[in-house]
């Protein structure tokens, strides 16, 4: 361990290093080379980070696998690791019932996680995203029976709305369920509408905070200085190009704000990502922010973070560039109401 502090998971009692390791570009959808990626993981479990965040769906199933395989490598590091994986998207192009939070899939799925990730039990199972045409109870009480059964031990929520987030308290109170004991929302200085309402109701519901994409997948990494052509070229652009593109209006804007955000980086001495972390990190209803390097040098990168504190003076000067609250491109809310998706939702 080498984090002089950790936080606080929530209400649990659990404690976790301000950074986690996402795993989402572990295998097919960033870094297929196995062995690198095990030596990331490595690397970030001997710097102290003790929370190691994947899902089912990343690649399918290859980074849960490749996940597993380190922790099968290191001996005795299952023990000091708080693991955590999702459910939720389409593991299947032909059955749609391989995907989703009904119970029939959940029980299914989390045996295919304890499979791929060659464990016996999971610390931390998220609902990936919220699944409004279904019943929340019928979630929790399939998720109750996994912590009864030791299979999981506890479980939380990712990309849920503020009212998403305060039924699944309310309705595991009233069933009697186990409650989720964190939510997982998309939170970078480009994308602070989380401030509004989600992590001020985390805090009020003794709630875990783990962002993801705390640099807004790569645009706060530094690849991106004034007068410099921004075109670049990277998986998440061809998955994700309403996020990603530069040339698109949304993200023109993002990319001022980006321009903006290194003159001030560099005012400061430090780098854009050191700056993107600590701003997350300095929200006080945040546990650990996730992390996703795809290689060995982006991982050390960002090491170091706990160290940095941003003065008073350097957080008034983000605000004037983003103001808080503020989302700059809604495609990186991570998650639409179906209700603004589908016409005839909202047409009687």
């Amino acid at each position: 361990m080498t984090f002089e502090h950790y936080r606080p998971l929530g209400r649990t009692g659990v404690q976790v290093s301000p950074l986690t390791l996402g795993a989402m570009m572990f295998g097919a959808w960033g870094n297929p080379d196995h062995d690198e990626s095990i030596a990331i993981i490595h690397r970030a479990l001997d710097a102290g980070i003790n929370v190691i965040d994947t899902a089912d769906v990343y690649a399918r199933g290859e980074s849960e696998e490749i996940v597993g395989k380190a922790l099968q490598a290191r001996r005795g590091s299952r023990d000091d690791v708080f693991l955590a994986t999702k459910f939720h998207g389409n593991m299947h192009d032909e059955d749609p019932n391989q995907a989703g939070s009904s119970r029939r899939w959940i029980i299914r799925e989390v045996e295919h996680s304890l499979r791929r990730l060659q464990v016996d039990h999971i610390d931390l199972y998220q609902v990936h995203r919220p699944r409004p045409e279904v019943d929340i109870d019928e979630t929790l009480g399939a998720l109750t029976d996994l912590v009864r059964q030791g299979k999981i031990r506890y479980l939380g929520t990712s990309t849920f709305l503020p009212s998403q987030v305060v039924e699944a308290q309310w309705v595991a109170e009233k069933r009697q369920r186990e409650r989720p004991v964190s939510e997982q929302p998309p939170y970078s200085i480009l994308a602070r509408e989380v401030e509004r309402d989600i992590l001020p109701t985390a805090q009020k519901y003794g709630i875990g905070v783990l962002p993801w994409s705390p640099l807004a997948g790569g645009w706060l990494s530094g690849r991106y200085r004034r007068g410099e052509d921004p075109a670049v070229t990277s998986s998440r652009l061809k998955r994700q190009p309403a996020r990603h593109d530069p040339a698109s209006p949304e993200n023109k804007v993002k990319l001022e704000a980006v321009y903006a955000l290194q003159e001030l980086a560099d005012e400061a001495g430090l780098s854009l990502i050191h700056l993107a972390l600590g701003f997350v990190l300095a929200h006080p209803a945040v546990s650990s922010a996730i992390i996703g390097p795809r290689t060995l040098e982006q991982l050390e990168s960002q090491l170091g973070v706990e160290k940095v504190v941003l003065s008073p003076d350097v957080l008034d000067r983000i605000d004037e560039i983003v103001p808080p609250g503020t989302t700059l491109n809604e495609a990186d809310r991570g998650y639409a109401p179906p209700a603004l998706v589908e016409a005839a939702l909202r047409r009687r």
